[in-house]
């Protein structure tokens, strides 16, 4: 494996998908043991769903579609949330009215302008070779913050995860916490997209959390582990659709897939025995 690896850095376009693919996966991993124990894991089919829609229409305009797609996508994210705490329409209700109606602006956008094309295409399905140097950045700058975050304010946020209604009367930002974490989720599901597609990046932030938590019952172990088992799958994934000629997206998506059976089925023979 590693003669692999070093034969894909030796190619520019590779190297720049396995690295996006790698920060993206570690940042998808640690926001979704976050969202999984709120049960919020869905919000990532949501915000792709949008994210989609907006890059469409970016791109049937000639607009620049990363401009416009993350400040969109990040204020749909603070929308959810905001319906969610009203209380007036449930969480999976938002994202479903949500989801649909971005999903449905974007394709007619597109069917009555420049009609469905490879570009948009890559972001339905995604297209991990296309990635450019500025989706390097992106990736490394978010990787950077999210990890920042979650070593110097981990004990925040494991309050916050487990008892968000404590943590509040104890003084603790809780409305910030949740803006932040909601602007963190939309930019890397407008980053991932452009790998993964809007139909399956969701898988990233749902797998590695509800895969070790098969096994796993203690935060740190769960939150290590996630990140860990997202970027070995991601690896594995990637290294398949290569040798194959397979979508990386799905590729992947079936690696999470197997783990995730494995450690189920794991779970079930240790509890029996």
């Amino acid at each position: 494996m590693l003669d692999t690896l070093h034969t894909l850095l030796s190619y520019e376009f590779l190297a720049r998908g396995l690295l996006v693919g790698l920060m993206v996966s570690l940042c998808a991993a640690l926001l979704g043991v976050t969202l999984v124990l709120k049960r919020f894991s869905m919000i990532g089919d949501g915000l792709g769903h949008v994210g989609f829609g907006t890059l469409a229409v970016a791109t049937a305009f000639g607009w620049a579609p990363l401009a416009v797609s993350l400040p969109v996508t990040v204020l749909a994210a603070f929308f959810l949330l905001r319906l969610s705490e009203s209380g007036r329409i449930k969480g999976d209700a938002a994202i479903a009215l949500v989801s649909a109606s971005s999903l449905a602006i974007g394709i007619f956008v597109v069917s009555a302008t420049t009609g469905m094309n490879t570009q948009v295409d890559s972001y339905l399905f995604g297209s991990i070779l296309t990635l450019t140097g500025e989706d390097v950045v992106l990736s490394v700058c978010l990787c950077a913050v999210v990890l920042v975050l979650f070593v110097l304010f981990y004990n925040r946020i494991f309050a916050m995860n487990f008892d968000e209604t404590f943590a509040k009367a104890s003084g603790m930002p809780t409305g910030l916490y949740n803006t932040v974490l909601a602007a963190l989720v939309a930019v890397t599901i407008v980053i991932g997209m452009r790998m993964m597609g809007a139909l399956l990046i969701s898988s990233l932030i749902i797998f590695p959390a509800l895969s070790v938590m098969q096994l796993a019952r203690s935060y740190l172990v769960v939150t290590v582990w996630s990140a860990v088992l997202a970027e070995l799958s991601f690896i594995i994934g990637y290294l398949l659709a290569l040798a194959f000629g397979t979508p990386a997206g799905a590729s992947v998506v079936i690696i999470n897939l197997a783990v995730f059976v494995l450690l189920y089925l794991a779970r079930r023979v240790f509890t029996r025995s």
